[in-house]
């Protein structure tokens, strides 16, 4: 059987083999524009459990993949470093009292991790890790059942996964087009590859470099799943779990159906509940069905607002960096926490309201911890986070149940969209309400951005060459163009409307103050002077120019 210390060198070894390959994960580009990096996201993902389990000895299997999990789950960046940590936190839910694992306990951890992954994602889409991650499972189950050893048996599951990886362009036209594989899934199979060389050679494969960081240069994209924040009465409690264990899946199904920004997080003992929801009576009553209450909390968030005086001393905004920190007192109701790259967009969130700054973007994603670190400095009671970035919302949401706060995960996918919900933030009103309206706001503004061709492929449509100037119109390819102030016009013109009052150009840190103004003064003179234009130096990176359009 595979002992703690197995368990143990294996993720070490997974770890390295990612961070030998992450670059070849990285140019599994299908979208021809700089964006973020999945075999870098993975590897300081799982690079985060392989720094804290190295310390330890002689553990029981149980503790190693507890460590593991924890780490995962704070390190984790990007969607594909967030699926990677869920998977991890299932495979340990798997081996809860484990000092040793057999092939019948290996096989189940991996069928947890798997159901823990696709439960996380609201529109699962097959053709990528999650696909991979669950033809492994049901290989290893199959395999098990056969009487195979846990070797062979997690030797049978890597066979699963690059079978399975292998058929990914047949599930994903976009895929087949690029001819490639799913990076996600790819990165799966090679950190399958690396635990494999423990359990079945006791080879720690070695790292080749330096450990990863957060890269300085654009890849590839990722996908993005939506969600909602509503209703009055936030309402949290435990749930002592009875003998006859039910699935937490039915509790927090039924939470959906009555409330959002539904948080349920659950071990063998517990299962422990955070929902907005106008009946939490319904949703007490309903919990009962799963075990006993204890630590019931109601608050009504307009009676809460309506007491509470918006007096909180400032507190200086930075940057949060990997410094240790301290949780600061709650001295206000609401705080702001914000994502953005670029010393200009960083003051432009200050003015508008921001606690705290999370540097990050594209090629940038920031982690769990990150995002929690910022969260925790803020000195308020409810705090909103604005990630900002499609790849960065599953990392943010899975600060909510770490933090002490009540976190408000705003789903803004670009900085315009973060821009608009800062500007529609109400003190007079309620959070939930307020989480409605700015989500309401980030929604109505036109995205366009400007960036280059990273590659020459055939998307969408466009026939696109290396270098070419790319313009994209609400995250989709609009056209490619040479000259960079004709982009900016024509980006413009096509996301503005009939009722269309004002433009916001945010230039980037490649762009000149003088190349800017004369793409603005270009602008002006196409839209007229019923249009505002407004020109902002983000200082960002990637993106020649972003633009909002309201």
């Amino acid at each position: 059987m595979l002992n703690g210390n197995s368990l143990r060198d294996a993720i070490l070894s997974g770890a390295n083999h990612i961070a030998n390959n992450r670059q070849k994960v990285d140019e599994l580009n299908v979208f021809p524009v700089p964006d973020g990096d999945t075999g870098t996201n993975m590897s300081m993902t799982i690079g985060n459990a392989a720094r804290e389990i190295t310390r330890l000895q002689d553990e029981r299997a149980e503790t190693v993949s507890d460590t593991a999990a924890s780490a995962l789950l704070r390190g984790a960046r990007g969607n594909s470093g967030v699926i990677l940590s869920l998977l991890f936190r299932g495979i340990a839910k798997g081996l809860k009292g484990c000092e040793e694992i057999d092939s019948q306990r290996l096989a189940e951890a991996l069928s947890l991790g798997v159901e823990a992954a696709y439960k996380a994602v609201m529109k699962p889409t097959e053709g990528t890790i999650l696909t991979v991650a669950r033809v492994a499972a049901e290989t290893a189950h199959a395999s098990a059942s056969a009487g195979k050893d846990e070797v062979a048996v997690f030797a049978d599951a890597l066979e699963g996964a690059r079978k399975a990886l292998a058929e990914t362009p047949e599930q994903l036209p976009v895929l087949k087009k690029a001819g490639v594989v799913d990076a996600g899934g790819q990165g799966l199979v090679i950190i399958f590859e690396g635990m494999l060389s423990v359990f079945q050679d006791n080879i720690v494969i070695p790292a080749s470099g330096q450990a990863p960081v957060a890269p300085a240069a654009p890849r590839n994209a990722a996908a993005e799943y939506d969600g909602e924040i509503t209703f009055t009465y936030c309402t949290e409690f435990i749930v002592k779990r009875a003998k006859e264990k039910k699935d937490p899946l039915r509790l927090r199904a039924f939470l959906e159906t009555i409330g959002d920004c539904v948080v349920v997080v659950d071990d063998e003992q517990i299962i422990k509940v955070h929902t907005h929801t106008d009946h939490p009576g319904k949703a007490i009553e309903y919990a009962l069905d799963f075990g006993q209450l204890i630590n019931l909390k109601i608050d009504n968030m307009r009676d809460q607002h309506e007491r509470a005086r918006h007096e909180a001393a400032e507190v200086p905004v930075r940057p949060i960096g990997k410094e240790a920190y301290q949780p600061v007192p709650a001295e206000k109701p609401v705080g702001f926490v914000s994502v953005a790259a670029g010393q200009g967009l960083h003051t432009l969130f200050t003015d508008l309201g921001a606690d705290q700054l999370v540097s990050g973007g594209q090629t940038m994603n920031p982690s769990t911890e990150d995002i929690l670190k910022a969260v925790e400095l803020t000195p308020a009671e409810t705090v909103f986070v604005l990630p900002n970035n499609k790849n960065i919302i599953m990392a943010a949401e899975q600060a909510v149940p770490l933090s002490s706060r009540k976190v408000i995960v705003l789903q803004t996918r670009t900085i315009p969209m973060g821009i608009s919900a800062m500007l529609a933030y109400d003190p007079d009103l309620p959070a939930d309400q307020n989480a409605m309206a700015m989500e309401k706001a980030a929604k109505n503004v036109g995205t366009g951005q400007i960036t280059f061709a990273a590659r020459d492929s055939s998307y969408d449509g466009h026939k696109i060459k290396k270098g070419e100037l790319l313009a994209l119109e609400n995250g989709k390819v609009a056209f490619t163009e040479e000259n960079l102030t004709k982009t900016v016009v024509r980006l413009t013109k096509a996301l503005a409307g009939r009722d269309s009052a004002f433009v916001t150009l945010i230039y980037g840190e490649d762009v000149s103050d003088e190349q800017a103004e004369e793409a603005r003064a270009a602008l002006e003179a196409k839209m007229g002077k019923d249009v505002e234009i407004t020109l902002i130096n983000g200082g960002q990176p990637v993106y020649y120019f972003i633009i909002s359009v309201e």
